[in-house]
């Protein structure tokens, strides 16, 4: 139902009326005034308005009488459905060409507010079906398998999932929204379904020689797109985690780092959290590990001496209790990174 607020109403007659010279009464579907410059009249019934919500048409009143003053009643139209009425109070000849502009201003604000609503429903409604779709296991039922043709899903056929973060472009983003079904994950993160091994190609290929910032993580082709969105979610975790130097990160290559993040060991496994707090620790660990231990390559990534990268990794053993420059320590930092991030 098209609807107008009482606030909004006062608003616009407020508003109005500091350039219309007339009183301008606003009346609901029913034909009680919400907004008026004249506020006593607020919440009373306008018989010239009720009127116009019944015949349709334009009322005019010529003469001041005692339930009705000079003006014209002109009803809001939306959708072949009259939804309220304008009232401007005096000679019908002079503030008629003042209700038609009050009554489109009215008329779009009302459209306005119903499209805003429509689309708030529609991201609610889309919101909705990603969560079901993405907790969904077993078979899927021929109701969900409707409900996914709407965003142009088959759920009968095998899907990979891509996680996509750092897409700046808004143009991009319309087209890649027109070509694939999508779902916006998060402010900076939005999700592919791609059921066609041919567009996977070429869309990574497109997206990585176009944006350099962008990063995408791959689940493998599943029967259940649940299953595919895990695997994506995971392998973009581990990306954050080590800060993987690539662009395009898959489940496949990473899987063994995904299980590792998830198992339960005993220890002092969280010691990496201890260098959240400070300026370089995490940088250089990433660092040194993405360098497979390489001093030189490492500093020269940093932009220090080799002596400061020494130091560095001196005080991560000395922050966590393990050295990075021990195989057997690194890969505990290296667990740390990952359950930090799972």
């Amino acid at each position: 139902m098209y609807h107008l607020s009482p606030s909004q109403a006062q608003e616009i007659v407020d508003k109005m009326m500091k350039d219309i010279p007339y009183n301008i009464n606003i009346m609901n579907e029913q034909g009680i005034i919400i907004g008026s410059g004249n506020l006593k009249r607020v919440g009373t019934v306008h018989q010239g308005a009720v009127e116009a919500l019944s015949t349709g048409k334009l009322v005019e009143v010529w003469t001041d009488g005692k339930s009705a003053k000079k003006g014209t009643n002109e009803p809001i139209v939306i959708d072949h459905k009259r939804v309220g009425v304008i009232g401007i109070t005096g000679d019908p000849d002079e503030v008629r060409p003042f209700c038609n502009i009050v009554k489109t201003v009215v008329t779009l604000l009302i459209e306005q507010g119903a499209a805003l609503k429509s689309l708030e429903h529609e991201a609610n409604r889309k919101k909705a079906f990603l969560e079901l779709l993405l907790s969904h296991r077993g078979a899927y039922s021929q109701r969900f398998r409707r409900e996914a043709q709407q965003y142009n899903i088959d759920l009968m056929l095998k899907t990979v999932v891509l996680c996509i973060r750092n897409l700046k472009k808004e143009q991009e983003k319309s087209k890649l929204y027109l070509l694939f079904p999508s779902f916006l994950l998060d402010e900076d993160t939005h999700l592919l379904i791609v059921q066609n091994n041919d567009d996977l190609d070429k869309l990574i290929k497109h997206l990585t020689e176009n944006h350099k910032d962008v990063l995408i993580s791959k689940g493998k082709s599943e029967a259940n797109i649940a299953d595919s969105y895990y695997q994506a979610k995971s392998a973009l975790n581990v990306a954050h985690a080590l800060k993987l130097p690539t662009q395009v990160v898959s489940y496949e290559e990473v899987n063994f780092l995904v299980k590792l993040s998830h198992t339960n060991l005993t220890g002092n496994h969280n010691a990496v959290s201890k260098l959240e707090d400070t300026l370089d620790g995490m940088e250089t660990l990433r660092s040194f590990i993405n360098h497979n231990c390489s001093v030189s390559l490492t500093a020269a990534e940093l932009n220090i001496h080799r002596n400061t990268l020494q130091y560095r990794l001196k005080r991560i053993h000395s922050l966590t209790g393990k050295d990075p420059r021990n195989v057997l320590d690194l890969f505990e930092l290296i667990f740390g990174l990952l359950s930090l991030y799972k």
